[in-house]
């Protein structure tokens, strides 16, 4: 049977108009099922809709069989799609010569991003050239630096990792500290979680340095961060601030919760003395300061800000356990940022 009528005709266009723009594909209607001038079609068009669907969700897999100029565009964009993969991952292989010349202005981008990966990878080697001609004239702290260094070649992950700690005691940075407080704000927020941020100082420190010398305050600074982390939850983490402070968040625990782990921290360091390189034991006692932060009263548009505040009523319980005799918690009552 063949579209001889006009109404056979017109719901055949009717019919393909619906197959080309509807998500799914309407029931073929009886009078066009017995046409096979028009089945024929339908069914190139059923196979056209099934791989650009493929091509859509990322599946290079279909075996086209339809022959003519729609056909020969398809096969050629799954073959270009095909190449853009297994050059996409000689790339993530290293091998960071590879181009594309057939996609137009994605082939460019992709060109573009590959060249930057090469001057990127280039501006590595020289640099770490660079460090490897300052190893000679460092002194200890940097020796430090250089040896982790050294290790840290192996691989990127190593080189990120020292930007982002602290070198002496391998606790986070304040920066690093501060942008993972950030993403935890940021999930308790929308959680509903209290959680809780600490100030902890090393009583008396300057006194430390000062009649046992700078490198048994470096001892002391490492000794009380492994006692820390070992009173920590898998929801804590432990950033320095800076000299003999550090700075401690507590994840979903109210003020009575927050007091208590911090408690924990205080008393395991105070009943913990820190062994120095000849043999003499030392007790140390930290002070430590605390605020609980609501989930309610984070804004992700005042980030910083807020946080400059939660961890300025932190240092406010830091500064009355120091004036109320040391080897003591305070707790700052919440107060909700402005």
């Amino acid at each position: 049977m063949e579209m001889k009528d006009d109404k056979t005709s017109s719901l055949a266009l009717e019919y393909i108009g619906k197959a080309l723009n509807n998500p799914t594909v309407p029931e073929l209607p009886e009078a066009l099922r017995e046409c096979e001038q028009f089945t024929a079609i339908f069914t190139r068009l059923m196979e056209m809709r099934t791989v650009v669907a493929g091509f859509a969700k990322g599946d290079l897999s279909h075996d086209i069989r339809m022959r003519g100029f729609i056909a020969g565009g398809l096969k050629n964009l799954q073959a270009h799609l095909r190449h853009m993969t297994w050059t996409t991952q000689q790339v993530e292989l290293g091998d960071l010569n590879q181009k594309m010349v057939f996609l137009g202005d994605f082939s460019d981008a992709f060109n573009s991003m590959v060249a930057q990966l090469a001057r990127s990878r280039q501006e590595l080697t020289e640099k770490h050239e660079e460090l490897e001609a300052l190893n000679a004239g460092l002194v200890e702290e940097v020796d430090r630096r250089v040896a982790a260094y050294i290790a840290l070649k192996e691989s990127e992950a190593k080189f990120r990792y020292l930007a982002e700690h602290d070198p002496l005691t391998g606790v986070l940075n304040r920066r690093s500290f501060y942008a993972m407080l950030e993403a935890e704000l940021a999930k308790a927020s929308k959680a509903g979680g209290i959680c809780c941020i600490a100030m902890l100082d090393i009583d008396r420190f300057k006194n430390f340095n000062d009649l046992y010398g700078h490198v048994e305050g470096d001892r002391a600074l490492k000794h009380v961060v492994t006692i820390v982390q070992g009173q920590l939850r898998q929801t804590d983490f432990l950033g320095r601030f800076g000299g003999e402070e550090f700075i401690l968040f507590f994840g979903s625990a109210d003020a009575d919760q927050g007091m208590i782990a911090a408690e924990r921290i205080r008393r395991a360091i105070e009943r913990t003395p820190v062994l120095l390189s000849d043999g003499t034991e030392i007790s140390l006692t930290a002070s430590i300061g605390l605020t609980a932060v609501h989930p309610e009263w984070f804004d992700e548009n005042k980030t910083i800000a807020q946080i400059e505040q939660y961890v300025h009523s932190a240092d406010i319980g830091l500064y009355n356990a120091k004036t109320g005799g040391r080897n003591l918690t305070e707790m700052t009552p919440a107060v909700k940022p402005v």
